[in-house]
């Protein structure tokens, strides 16, 4: 049990199952080199991570926890008292773990998402999150300007009892993977027209795709007959792949 109540400000709900905990301790396993963790707390995971002896870099932002962590940690775990959403990546990570508060979770995709030489990613998040970013339901804008360099993964979900104090809503354990071989090369332009799309009007995808995003009416028709998308399809029902696939027709027209 934690010693500091979670701070309102802060919004700390500290994860207490072993069985979750143990779970992506497990996940973390999988991968190897330097990992990265977001908001430790008390060291719930940081503990169990810090037995498979990688190099642990563990950010976080409550000043008397982290001077508490890095008072019962081994020497190669490295205790930093500082915002996540400023922290810059030191050389090549292998995993970024973290119990995410469920309050920045999306200024913390977005600071991950951006930020370069990790490989792999094991968070936990709302569980709404969690299946709107892999796709689950309709994936997200944010999701799907990122698919050709990342892979989502909804790995399980993870009760409100999990946590103390008990949060409003299950939990999420959410996997990304980096793909080694991007979908798509040209990420401005491809960013550029998935907003265009995602945000024109339009009954259905035909109806956006020539209004909005200017794709001539017999090359969308054909586009979605090919691959199977109803015309009335929207923006979130498509793929990671069937992206990659439509911003290729659309540039060569």
């Amino acid at each position: 049990m934690s010693r500091f109540p979670g701070r309102h400000e802060f919004g700390q709900n500290f994860l207490v199952d072993p069985v979750v905990i143990a779970g992506i301790s497990r996940l973390v396993a999988a991968t190897d080199g330097p990992i990265l963790e977001i908001g430790p707390g008390d060291g719930a995971l940081t503990q169990p991570l810090s037995s498979l002896g990688r190099p642990i870099t563990a950010v976080e932002i409550d000043p008397r926890r982290a001077k508490r962590l890095a008072e019962h940690l081994p020497s190669h775990v490295t205790v930093l008292n500082e915002d996540i959403l400023f922290h810059r990546l030191r050389g090549e990570v292998g995993a970024v773990v973290g119990n995410v508060p469920f309050h920045i979770t999306t200024a913390t995709l977005r600071w991950l998402l951006a930020a370069p030489r990790w490989r792999t990613a094991v968070l936990l998040v709302q569980w709404e999150v969690a299946r709107r970013r892999a796709g689950i339901g309709g994936a997200s804008l944010l999701t799907a300007r990122v698919w050709p360099w990342f892979d989502f993964t909804v790995h399980s979900r993870v009760s409100k009892r999990a946590f103390r104090p008990v949060p409003t809503v299950d939990g999420g354990l959410l996997v990304v993977h980096r793909r080694p071989t991007p979908l798509v090369t040209d990420r401005d332009a491809y960013q550029r027209f998935v907003h265009t799309v995602f945000t024109g009007r339009g009954y259905g995808l035909r109806e956006i795709l020539t209004r909005a995003a200017g794709v001539p009416t017999p090359v969308a028709r054909e586009w979605l007959r090919t691959h199977r998308v109803p015309p009335t399809a929207l923006p979130r029902d498509l793929t990671a792949e069937q992206w990659a696939s439509l911003w290729s027709t659309a540039r060569r027209r």
